[in-house]
């Protein structure tokens, strides 16, 4: 029977030297949650946040297959923490199943030219104008559907201004990029980057990042980037960060 893990001190080992900060959000009782075969003694985990699941410990058809009841989308990015996790997950899901690769990014504190992003976030064009996400702008971000994931987390404002950071870029009262914490940790955020399908490749998304890493290291947060292919990659080391590792991910659709 599969249990929600309420004393996370059992299962923390399980996840032993996993470098996601999603997973360490889970840990941290900070957002998300972790399932488990046991809660008294563990052998297999979930950690869920969003739209992302990580699975250690022994492989368990039957914890790959469950689906919480706070989720509600039929949309999952899994993660297997080895060869057999991702054997069991692809056996469980068949066609609904997508193997694709991302790329980690090293987790370096003090890596960042603060002197160039700040020239970078001043060199936003007339017209526009680059601000903290408030509530009004919360809101917004929630409104649409390309936006959305900046604070889709968050269940209301309140939460974001405890929580959250992000920066978004306006014209005319409307928002054509941001940058926000997808979700929080103790120490940090993971960065999630979206941009209006009409204004992308304007280098928006850049300097909507270098204002988040900005906003980060004036409050000690650790503004940590997972990029899931080759050009938010790219977009990472413009920035400032370096390529860790490339890992195995697993998306279901019909989940």
């Amino acid at each position: 029977m599969i249990q929600e893990v309420l004393d996370k001190k059992n299962v923390a080992p399980l996840f032993l030297g996993w470098e996601e900060t999603l997973i360490w959000s889970c840990l941290q009782d900070v957002m998300g949650n972790i399932y488990t075969d046991d809660a008294d003694h563990p052998s297999s985990a979930m950690a869920a946040l969003g739209d992302f699941s990580f699975y250690a410990g022994r492989p368990d058809e039957a914890l790959a297959a469950y689906k919480p009841l706070s989720c509600h989308s039929d949309f999952m990015i899994m993660v297997p923490q080895n060869k057999e996790w991702e054997e069991v997950i692809l056996k469980v899901y068949g066609k609904r199943a997508k193997v694709l690769t991302r790329y980690a990014t090293k987790k370096e504190p003090n890596v960042w030219d603060i002197k160039a992003l700040t020239e970078m976030v001043s060199s936003l064009p007339d017209g526009y104008e680059i601000r903290r996400i408030d509530e009004p702008l919360f809101r917004m971000c929630r409104a649409e559907a390309w936006s959305a994931d900046l604070v889709s987390l968050y269940p209301n404002y309140s939460v974001y201004r405890e929580l959250g950071l992000g920066a978004v870029i306006c014209k005319d009262h409307r928002i054509v990029s941001g940058a926000s914490s997808y979700s929080r940790y103790l120490e940090g955020i993971e960065i999630e980057i979206d941009t209006r399908e009409e204004y992308r490749r304007r280098g928006f998304a850049g300097l909507c990042g270098a204002k988040l890493i900005l906003e980060c290291l004036k409050r000690n947060l650790y503004p940590s980037w997972d990029a899931h292919d080759k050009r938010s990659l790219a977009l990472a080391e413009k920035l400032g960060y370096h390529y860790s590792h490339t890992y195995r991910a697993i998306e279901i659709e019909g989940y």
